[in-house]
């Protein structure tokens, strides 16, 4: 991933950012490190609505182990955390 000083841009404004932005995301170090990442506008969307897929994919998985039987039920968080030590156990 390329990288700009935070510095760079306070100089020369965005158009420090464009031409790394061409070569994808660009880190911009402050203080010697990572502190932020820039994304164009295509990759910022592609990414939420990858996450919004995932997110999707995720409900339709816990909703085929409601059908298929493969959720437990607890009558409170008393009982969920009882469980969970003796899976542990296991």
């Amino acid at each position: 991933m390329k990288t700009i000083a935070a510095q760079d841009i306070k100089r020369k404004g965005i158009s420090a950012v464009d031409g790394a932005l061409k070569e994808g995301p660009v880190h911009v170090i402050k203080n010697n490190r990572p502190q932020y990442v820039i994304l164009s506008e295509e990759r910022y969307e592609d990414l939420l609505n990858a996450e919004e897929e995932a997110y999707k994919s995720r409900i339709r998985a816990s909703l085929e182990d409601l059908k298929a039987g493969r959720v437990k039920r607890f009558k409170n968080a008393h009982e969920l955390l009882k469980a969970i030590d003796e899976e542990d156990k296991e």
